[in-house]
């Protein structure tokens, strides 16, 4: 498995994705992507398989990963992050994330007003 080594803008050297971490992306198939591609999509989309499906570039996957964990690491108080799936594959990795983090996880279906509905009950916003 190689990998061009691309380095990202204004990011320490620490945080640019190792040979293990590309390789641990490719297991878990996270560079697969559907048949189907939306405009908004393609500047991800590294290239389409014979197939038809499409393969996403892990750089800009990993990249997105850095800003999200960037973003998360600013909140002081980590019951203030709250992860949400309501999809079958991403209730584990919810669940789990929250239990090792300290965040509130929300696995499952997603009730609108979670945040603001005063008059709901699991009213998550205190």
């Amino acid at each position: 498995l190689s990998v061009k080594r691309r380095e990202m803008s204004q990011v320490p050297d620490c945080l640019n994705p190792t040979q293990e971490d590309i390789a641990k992306l490719v297991a878990c198939d996270s560079h697969l992507a559907s048949t189907n591609c939306e405009k908004e999509m393609e500047r991800y989309v590294f290239k389409r398989r014979g197939d038809g499906v499409h393969v996403f570039n892990l750089q800009k996957t990993w990249e997105k990963l850095v800003l999200a964990a960037r973003a998360i690491v600013a909140i002081e108080n980590p019951a203030d992050v709250c992860v949400i799936a309501a999809g079958t594959y991403g209730q584990r990795a919810v669940l789990k994330f929250a239990k090792y983090t300290g965040a509130t996880a929300i696995a499952g279906r997603f009730t609108p007003g979670t945040f603001t509905n005063q008059i709901q009950k699991n009213l998550l916003n205190q």
